[in-house]
């Protein structure tokens, strides 16, 4: 039976907790700590957790016995608590993003590898049925060299979403929505499709100047191949809308599902694959419906990594990756220049330091509050 601690009780810890409830002959949670002890102690009640309340997780190192550690904490906590637990030998399932810079992810994995202990970056949207269909799909490779990709990763937060202590600035968030939202599909992205060779990208504040951060962030990537992807991270789009488009030289598939293939009249005008688009269409519907989705697939996927029946699906390794391509896009929309990958320890951007000197500040934070009444979020239209 492993021992559970969540760390951080803002709005996200109850996926976790609600996720590792899934699976009481594996797990049970012993500890929960917040600096705002009163929203531990109410995770506490309204869960109805044998749990002990830790204000301070250093405290919880010293007097607990724990497996491993959900770490539910602001952007620049994640790679310090993550370290320490990971230095007392204690497995680390770590909130989106993984830090809040490429040196700052590379420390985690050093200490994950030191300790031997399992480093897991969330990226629940793996785990969602459509996700995986679409995943098995572009791996049968019927549909030909990729040669375009449409990430459109829109949210909408309204002004006062930055008047949380922490969002909206550099320092605290690491970023705006292209970090904070969008890491979802870039993680998805970057997963189906590899890694470009170079970025060249675009952002800006239309919407929310109590904020340093962009609410908007367009990217071209290209790959050695000549393909491209275009990346669009967004705060300031109504409905959510959110898709991922795969154009391959003899179809296109995406997500939301739709598939379409065409072929080549003598003129070199399109007409319809029907019978690629049929092939296709099967393969989809036969793979099968995912048991767990979400954050509740994930943490069964660490909790059976952890008992040694698989490797994780998205380890430390994987959330770096993402991580350098979003640094990337801040690192080209700040210079106003194209940035070639791998980015390299001499990047202005690879250090939180380089980050903080070089990013562009749009607006300086205006407000911050402690806490929001209402402590509940949306997790977009589509995805």
């Amino acid at each position: 039976m492993l021992r559970i601690a969540i760390v951080g009780a803002g709005a996200i810890s109850s996926a976790h907790i609600k996720a590792y409830l899934q699976f009481p002959e594996k797990c049970r949670i012993v500890a929960v700590c917040d600096i705002y002890s009163e929203k531990a102690e109410k995770l506490v009640a309204q869960y109805q957790l044998p749990a002990k309340v830790y204000k301070d997780y250093s405290d919880l190192l010293e007097h607990s016995e724990i497996d491993l550690v959900s770490v539910c904490t602001p952007p620049y906590t994640h790679a310090e608590t993550s370290i320490a637990f990971l230095n007392a030998g204690i497995h680390v399932v770590v909130e989106k993003p993984m830090a809040s810079s490429l040196e700052e992810c590379d420390r985690m994995l050093e200490a994950a590898k030191n300790s031997g202990k399992l480093l897991s970056v969330v990226a629940q949207n793996r785990f969602t049925t459509p996700m995986m269909k679409l995943k098995n799909v572009l791996e049968t490779r019927l549909m030909g060299p990729i040669v375009h990709t449409q990430v459109d990763s829109f949210w909408w937060r309204g002004y006062s979403y930055y008047d949380l202590w922490w969002r909206g600035t550099w320092e605290k968030e690491g970023g705006g929505c292209t970090l904070n939202h969008a890491v979802h599909h870039i993680d998805i992205f970057q997963w189906m499709n590899g890694m470009p060779a170079e970025i060249t990208a675009v952002m800006s504040n239309t919407s929310h100047d109590n904020a340093e951060v962009e609410d908007l962030s367009i990217a071209i990537a290209r790959y050695p191949d000549g393909s491209l992807a275009q990346i669009t991270s967004s705060v300031v789009h109504h409905g959510e809308e959110q898709q991922l488009i795969f154009q391959g030289k003899k179809a296109r598939v995406s997500v939301p599902w739709k598939v379409a293939a065409s072929k080549s009249k003598q003129n070199g005008f399109p007409e319809e694959d029907s019978a690629l688009e049929l092939e296709l269409q099967n393969v989809y519907e036969s793979q099968p419906e995912l048991k767990h989705e979400g954050h509740t697939g994930q943490i069964h996927d660490v909790l059976l990594a952890v008992e040694g029946e698989k490797d994780l699906l998205v380890d430390g390794i994987q959330g770096r990756r993402t991580l350098e391509l979003i640094t990337a896009i801040f690192q080209s929309a700040s210079y106003g220049e194209t940035v070639r990958l791998p980015l390299k320890p001499d990047s202005p951007f690879y250090t939180r330091e380089g980050i903080l000197e070089n990013a562009v500040h749009f607006y300086e934070k205006k407000n911050s509050i402690e806490n929001f009444a209402e402590n509940t979020i949306t997790s977009g239209g589509n995805n």
